[in-house]
Formats: structure tokens, sequence, C-alpha cells
């Protein structure tokens, strides 16, 4: 029993590496934008929404993977701390470049971030009950996973509606795979429900990107080319 569980606890430990690793595809995404906006000392069109809900998932996630909500979920806490550092510097680099009226949005929407965590756990602290107060914020978290998992639904309706990845990098839809089947097996192995059933969704979400992507871009390079000159006569 013993062998059997150290064996779970080496698989969980490894999975959670793997996670953290993968990962990192996710936080690294943006650096390609962010490096036009420095480059051209504005953010253009770009949205910082993302980078705002995406924070507010991260500071969730990470109450969650606390000792004071669950034990044994370090990992959990440590790479959502690292996405929330990332989501942090993305964000004082949009408001640095933004135009006055979008930089006052998106402090506002930070604020309203912090005020927002600040509730949740100052809220989930008040529950005296150990297990009611993981089972609360385990909601929200997976509620909060779900929802982040669920956005590139928009992206996939563009890919087959235009049958064009274009919108789509191919390697930011695996690092969401592989991040996704990581955190699934770690929550697995840790028996935590709240890990493993977002994750096992995003990691299905992943595999219609993938092969939406194997598909498409194989049908572009097959499709036959229109000739350069054509007569409407």
């Amino acid at each position: 029993m013993i062998l059997h569980g150290s064996v779970f606890s080496i698989c969980r430990d490894a999975a959670g590496v793997a996670g953290h690793i993968f990962a990192f595809g996710l936080f690294l995404s943006p650096l390609d934008t962010f490096r036009r906006v420095i480059r051209n000392q504005t953010t253009e069109q770009f949205s910082g929404s993302p980078y705002i809900y995406a924070l507010l998932n991260c500071l969730i996630c990470l109450w969650y993977g606390t000792p004071l909500i669950s034990p044994r979920n370090t990992m959990v806490m440590t790479v959502n701390s690292i996405g929330a550092v990332f989501q942090l510097v993305y964000i004082f680099l949009f408001i640095a470049y933004a135009e006055k009226g979008r930089k006052m949005k998106m402090l506002g929407l930070l604020l309203a971030v912090f005020a927002i965590f600040i509730a949740i756990v100052a809220g989930s602290l008040q529950i005296a009950n150990v297990p009611l107060r993981r089972n609360v914020v385990g909601i929200l978290s997976c509620a909060s996973l779900v929802s982040m998992f669920a956005s590139p639904l928009f992206i996939i309706n563009l890919v087959i509606r235009t049958k064009s990845v274009e919108f789509m990098p191919f390697y930011l839809s695996l690092s969401t795979f592989l991040m996704s089947v990581s955190f699934f097996l770690y929550g697995l192995f840790n028996y935590d429900l709240f890990v493993y059933a977002p994750n096992g969704i995003g990691a299905v979400l992943g595999i219609v990107q993938l092969v939406l992507y194997f598909y498409y871009s194989r049908a572009a390079t097959e499709e036959p080319r229109e000739p350069l000159l054509v007569s409407y006569s």
C-alpha cells in the first residue's frame, strides 16, 4: 500500500512538473504582441481584457492551491503564481503604452480583479468548515478554468467558418493541450476533481483545435490555386 502511494505521488509530481513546462508556452505566447507594442510605442487595436481575465483566473486557482484551502496541491499554487506574475507584467506594459482612455479602463479593471480576489479570500476564510471551504473555492476555480478553456471556441468557430488556421497558432494550441493533459493527470493522481475535471475539458478542446489545425492546414496546401489573372469576358 505504501509502495502504491509512493508511485502515485511520483506520477503526480512528474505530471505537475510537465504541466509547469508546458504552461510556459502559454505564458510566453503574448511576447510577439508586446514586442510590437514596445517597438511601435502604442497598443494599437490590441485588447488588454484577456490579460485581465487570465490574471483573475491565475489568482483564484493560486488561492485554491494554497494549504489553507487544499493540501497537496503545491504544483497548482506555483504554476498559477508564475502565471499571475506574467499577466501582471503584460498588464503593466499595456497600461504604459495605451492611450489615456484605455489606460484608465485597464487600471479600473485591474483594481476590480484585486477587489474580487480579496473578497474571495476574505469570504472563504470565514468558512470554518475546511471541506466546505475547499469545495466553495474549488467550484470557483473550476468555473474559472472551464470558462478560460472555453474561450477558444470563438477561434474554433472562426477557423471552421473561414477554413483558415491563420488566427489559431499551432504552438499555442499544442501548449494548451499538453498543459491540460499534464494537469488532468496531476488531478487524477491527486484525487482532486476540481483539478482534473476542468483540465480534462481543456484537453478535449485542445484536441479539437489540433485536429482542426491539421485538417485545414492540409486542406489549404491541397487546394488548387486560382490563376493570377482571371478573365471575366
